[in-house]
C-alpha cells in the first residue's frame, strides 16, 4: 500500500504524453500516481496546461525538476532554469493543490561545483515551496544521514526520503551511477566485480546488500523509502518483504 507511484518523464520532457497517460490510469485505479514534471526545454504556458489538467483529474502530487537535458540541448533552453523556478510557478498558479516533490542529492549534484552549494541550491527549492523531498539513490548510507543533518543546521525540517535502487545488473548499475555521481563503496563493487555473468549471484547479493541498508535507514528513522523501481517490481518486492514493515 505505497503512498504514491511516480512516473517518469523523460529528458527535456520526451516521454511527456506517456507520463500524462500512465499517471492518469493509475489514479484512476485509486492508486496515487505522481507524475515528474521537469521544466527544462519547456514555455510556461506549457507548463500550466500541463497543470491544469493534472488539477483537472485529480491528481495530487508532482515531482518538480530541473530535469535532465537531451543530447545537443543547451541548459538555456525553455523559459525556466531552475527547479525552484518550477516550484514556485505551481505555487503561483495553484497555491497549496499540489504536494511538491523535490530532488535531494546526498552525494551532490553532479553538475553542482561543491557540497555547500548544492545545499543552497536545495534550500532554494524548499524555500520556494517543496513539501518534501526525494533523494538520488546511494549505497553510502552516511551520505543520507550527514546530508540531512545539515539540512537541519540550515533550518531546512522538511522530509527527505531516501532514494533506493535494487542491485540487478552491474555493469548497468555502473554505468548509470557513473552518470548521476553516485558511488558504489569499493566492498561493493569488488563482490559484484567478482560475480562476473553470474546474475543470480549479483541478484542475491543486491538483495542482501539493499534489505540491510533499508533497515539500517529505518532504524534512523527516515520518514519511507523511494523505490526506484526501473520497471521492475520483483527486485523492489523482495526487499520490501523482507523488512516486514506491515
Amino acid at each position: 500500500n505505497p503512498d504514491f507511484f511516480s512516473v517518469t518523464y523523460g529528458a527535456g520532457g520526451s516521454t511527456r504524453d506517456n507520463t500524462i497517460d500512465i499517471v492518469t490510469n493509475i489514479n484512476n485505479l485509486g492508486i496515487a500516481g505522481a507524475p515528474h514534471l521537469s521544466c527544462v526545454g519547456e514555455s510556461r504556458d506549457s507548463i500550466k496546461e500541463l497543470l491544469n489538467h493534472y488539477a483537472s483529474n485529480d491528481i495530487d502530487r508532482i515531482v518538480a525538476l530541473r530535469g535532465d537535458l537531451p543530447s545537443g540541448m543547451a541548459a538555456s533552453t525553455g523559459e525556466l532554469k531552475y527547479a525552484n523556478e518550477l516550484v514556485e510557478l505551481i505555487k503561483q498558479e495553484h497555491g497549496d493543490r499540489f504536494q511538491l516533490e523535490v530532488a535531494a542529492y546526498p552525494e551532490m549534484h553532479p553538475q553542482a561545483g561543491n557540497f555547500e552549494q548544492d545545499l543552497i541550491n536545495f534550500k532554494r527549492k524548499v524555500d520556494a515551496g517543496a513539501d518534501s523531498a526525494i533523494t538520488q539513490y546511494f549505497f553510502n548510507i552516511d551520505s543520507y544521514l550527514y546530508f540531512v543533518d545539515r539540512c537541519l543546521d540550515m533550518g531546512i525540517d522538511t522530509p527527505i526520503y531516501p532514494g533506493i535502487m535494487p542491485i540487478t545488473n552491474y555493469t548497468k548499475l555502473a554505468r548509470f551511477s557513473d552518470a548521476c555521481g553516485t558511488e558504489i563503496p569499493r566492498w561493493i563493487r569488488k563482490q559484484l566485480e567478482a560475480y562476473g555473468d553470474d546474475s543470480e549471484s549479483i541478484q542475491k547479493f543486491g538483495e542482501e546488500v539493499i534489505t540491510m541498508m533499508c533497515e539500517d535507514l529505518v532504524e534512523n528513522g527516515v520518514p519511507g523509502l523511494h523505490f526506484y523501481t526501473l520497471n521492475q517490481a520483483d527486485p523492489c518486492l523482495k526487499v520490501w518483504n523482507n523488512l516486514a514493515l506491515w
